[in-house]
């Protein structure tokens, strides 16, 4: 499996994750039940699921209208692309990931 196509599947199933937490909130909310915590919806976004958090916000109509949310959910959504850019340009400078994972030496 390449890096590429490993990292869209890391995105795709995080992102379907994050649609379906959204969708749980949102069933929540409308029968007024125990809700999803935002926490829980912006740590899943920042846990590459941001786009499945953007796409529940337009399909679902559900956080797209309360500021304070919108405002932490593209701050998480910022952080997990300035996250990959590093990543990526760490990979293009020939550092590898590997090399974040192994412990220092001396």
């Amino acid at each position: 499996m390449t890096p590429a196509a490993l990292l869209a599947g890391v995105y795709g199933l995080a992102s379907v994750i994050c649609f379906f937490a959204y969708a749980i909130d949102k069933s929540a909310a409308r029968k007024g039940r125990r809700r999803t915590p935002e926490r829980t919806l912006l740590l899943i976004g920042l846990a590459c699921g941001w786009p499945g958090g953007f796409l529940a916000q337009q399909w679902l109509r559900h956080k797209s209208s309360k500021p304070s949310f919108l405002i932490k959910f593209w701050l998480t959504a910022a952080c997990n692309i300035a996250l990959l850019a590093a990543l990526l340009h760490s990979q293009s400078a020939g550092v590898g990931l590997g090399r974040f994972l192994v412990a220092p030496q001396g």
